[in-house]
């Protein structure tokens, strides 16, 4: 079926490289075109494995429509779970800043004025919103695959008292009105120094994109999980946004660390099911990371409400929780 597609994009016997899988069951290829050495990007996300291309479709002509660096389709094949894809590059920001640390306060800069253009503009229609009820859910993941990978056994209870606190929170903070990529960070944006402008940022993995609160992709860049961003650089970028977007300093700083706290708490949740579930135990790795970040959102008080339920049922990530958790690696394929 891929040596069809590829065919039919005008790239038959073309080499194909295997440049990436991810936390999904999406795989990445480099293509090099047998006759022009044109390269191109192939996505494959196979349908029967939960995946879908169409959203990354919309998405990507919607901010291509918009100027700026979403790689161009070349060619869509929706019910094979196939894309070509305009290939942007090697050049993650995190890559790039491995080999030039002293370009992390230009490239942060250029990120959160993009979330700033971005904003200005209304979300596509059509998308589903990344609304209180959902949030909540998704953040009690932590309670059902990290906290009963370390007890063993489920705790509906304390997660009932969990979302019964942390759902009015949401509501109260963070309203949906601007298209949210949700995964905007620096393994998945790209420098391309030779475009202008905003157009420098190239974008990538925004397919799970919904309509969301303005301050949940600057968490997403500003509290990586990945990569350890500078204190003075969270706290400059902040600003930075604030005083573009003319936002309520107060109201947005207080939505800011309630989303940081909902994203950790989701990603604590997501890496633990990655070991337990799928056998990725990697991503144990970066649990303390997220842990850390989780304690400087809960430090606001606007998460004052919460704080008690998760000191009372979450466990800090000690190595011996850790090695627990990895012991458990793929033995519960499901809740």
């Amino acid at each position: 079926m891929v040596g069809e597609f590829i065919a039919r994009a005008g790239w038959p016997g073309a080499q194909m490289t295997l440049i990436a899988g991810d936390a999904s069951n999406r795989r990445y290829f480099r293509l090099r075109h047998a006759d022009t050495g044109q390269s191109a990007v192939l996505m494959d996300a196979p349908a029967e494995k939960g995946e879908d291309v169409r959203p990354f479709v919309r998405i990507a002509r919607h901010l291509a429509s918009l100027g700026f660096s979403a790689p161009r389709i070349l060619l869509a094949d929706g019910g094979a779970g196939l894309l070509l894809l305009e290939d942007l590059g090697n050049a993650l920001f995190a890559r790039v800043l491995e080999a030039a640390p002293k370009m992390e306060n230009s490239l942060y800069c250029a990120a959160t004025d993009l979330l700033f253009a971005l904003h200005r503009h209304p979300p596509p229609t059509g998308l589903g919103a990344y609304d209180p009820p959902l949030m909540t859910d998704l953040a009690a993941l932590s309670f059902d695959w990290y906290l009963r990978g370390v007890t063993g056994s489920p705790a509906p209870r304390r997660r009932q008292r969990f979302c019964a606190a942390f759902g009015p929170l949401l509501a109260a903070h963070a309203a949906a009105d601007v298209l949210s990529l949700r995964d905007y960070h620096a393994e998945n944006l790209l420098w391309l120094p030779a475009r202008a402008g905003l157009a420098r940022v190239g974008l990538l993995d925004f397919q799970d994109g919904m309509a969301g609160h303005r301050a949940y992709d600057l968490v997403s860049l500003l509290q990586d999980a990945r990569r350890d961003v500078p204190c003075d650089i969270e706290v400059a970028m902040l600003a930075r946004y604030i005083a573009a977007s003319g936002q309520d300093s107060a109201g947005f700083r207080a939505a800011y660390h309630l989303l940081g706290a909902q994203r950790n708490l989701r990603i604590l949740g997501v890496f633990a099911r990655l070991c337990l579930r799928d056998g990725k135990a990697r991503y144990l790795r970066l649990i303390p990371r997220v842990w850390s970040l989780l304690e400087r959102d809960l430090a606001h008080r606007v998460l004052a409400p919460i704080r008690p339920h998760l000191a009372e049922s979450l466990p800090a990530p000690t190595p011996r929780i850790l090695a627990r958790l990895k012991e458990k690696c793929a033995t519960i394929p499901a809740l």
